[in-house]
């Protein structure tokens, strides 16, 4: 089963509140998943951000593949740029 890093879903109706988590694909999107390595919270201005990048680092090193939303959120936050250097 390949594993994704991907958002869950979870607040209050028309307030979401994102977790980032580590799961397989064939799971539902708040369904079951094997790690929590952040969260994203779109509500505030600016956003509130906040992730283990240590995890997110050895789960692209074993082969997770993020969603592009997840991808872009790591780019913003220069994710990609630190794992070069």
């Amino acid at each position: 089963m390949p594993v994704k890093i991907r958002l869950a879903r979870h607040g209050a109706k028309k307030h979401p509140f994102y977790r980032i988590v580590i799961a397989n694909s064939e799971n539902p999107r708040d369904g079951k998943y094997l790690e929590a390595v952040g969260t994203y919270n779109p509500q505030p201005d600016p956003v509130e951000l906040t992730l283990k990048s240590d995890r997110i680092k050895q789960w692209l090193g074993q082969g997770a593949v993020p969603t592009r939303t997840v991808k872009n959120l790591l780019k913003k936050e220069g994710f990609f740029a630190n794992m070069t250097q």
